[in-house]
């Protein structure tokens, strides 16, 4: 199963119970107070995913490795460009 089912799956699963929870789609005589909290939990977690987003992208740009390998390669690729440039009459 790919990440993208098993998100549709989680979401919807949630959605389901929400409209059963909200519009008594079952008539389980729910108290009322069941209702209410259920009515803004879209939005709470909407905003609760936006803050584990911003939090995990935070994450991992404070952990970002550095390639200084790859930085000294593409420096002497950067120098060897200028002087096939030099060479081929272009002023740098």
């Amino acid at each position: 199963m790919t990440k993208l089912v098993e998100w549709l799956v989680g979401v919807s699963v949630v959605l389901v119970a929400w409209a059963v929870v909200s519009f008594d789609l079952l008539e389980l005589s729910l108290p009322d107070t069941y209702r209410e909290v259920a009515w803004p939990m879209p939005l709470y977690l909407l905003v609760s995913f936006g803050c584990y987003s911003l939090a995990t992208v935070g994450y991992r740009v404070a952990t970002f490795n550095d390639c200084e390998e790859a930085a000294k390669e593409l420096q002497e690729q950067i120098k060897e460009a200028k002087e096939d440039l030099r060479k081929r009459g272009l002023k740098i």
